[in-house]
């Protein structure tokens, strides 16, 4: 299994044989090298999106209508990127499961807000569990700690939490930690949604510190992490 930070929430997650493109930020992202684009999607079959926000919706457009690749999101938002013209996607709602090949997603809860960039409905927020290859992988999207956390683990029991932590608009590294610690098991965490505006924290040090004996990695853009 590979997983690559394309920078905020964006990630390529390559895993049972597909490779998932998740919330691709890519034009207008601080950190993300434009002229790299190519090679964050090269060779993605399917485009996952947690909610409605710009920043998330993203490149998901065009990338799905370049490649004829499927979207699986929410399905209010799945109505809304029908009608821009993104041909193949797939609405379902939070505890549904969709099978991606051999891979297993879930949508689970979170706690944020979502509209589509031209402000329309876009249904909840939302994030991810991803089962494969022997892991369970938990996105969490957007969100604030809740005790759903707690379940999630309960019926997932996810090793890898892909984490939002940047605080403003998030959880920031405090509190994904504490949420970490107390709700999960992870084996490994992967920050993300932070160092992409000033607003939001810019280490994931106070992280690594509050999680002894949790492999924390400070994700790099485009550097793959083997697992």
């Amino acid at each position: 299994m590979k997983i690559t930070w394309l920078g905020h929430s964006g990630f390529k997650i390559e895993i049972a044989g597909e490779t998932l493109l998740i919330d691709p930020f890519l034009n207008g992202n601080p950190i993300f090298p434009e002229e790299r684009k190519a090679e964050a999607v090269e060779g993605v079959t399917a485009i996952l999106v947690s909610h409605g926000h710009g920043d998330h919706v993203g490149d998901a457009i065009d990338v799905a209508k370049a490649g004829g690749l499927p979207v699986y999101t929410m399905v209010e938002l799945s109505g809304w990127l029908a009608n821009q013209g993104v041909e193949n996607v797939t609405g379902f709602n939070k505890g549904g499961t969709v099978a991606i090949g051999d891979v297993k997603v879930t949508m689970v809860h979170a706690t944020h807000s979502s509209s589509a960039p031209d402000g329309s409905y876009a249904g909840g927020e939302a994030g991810f569990m991803i089962s494969g290859e022997g892991h369970t992988i938990y996105f969490s999207g957007d969100t604030d700690v809740m005790a759903d956390m707690k379940v999630f683990h309960d019926l997932h029991e996810p090793d890898i939490g892909l984490l939002c932590s940047g605080g403003f608009y998030t959880m920031d590294m405090r509190r994904a930690s504490y949420a970490a610690k107390t709700f999960f098991d992870f084996k490994t965490v992967i920050p993300c949604h932070y160092k992409t505006f000033p607003a939001l924290e810019q280490s994931a040090q106070e992280m690594i510190d509050a999680l002894p004996g949790v492999k924390v990695i400070e994700p790099e853009v485009l550097k793959a992490i083997e697992i």
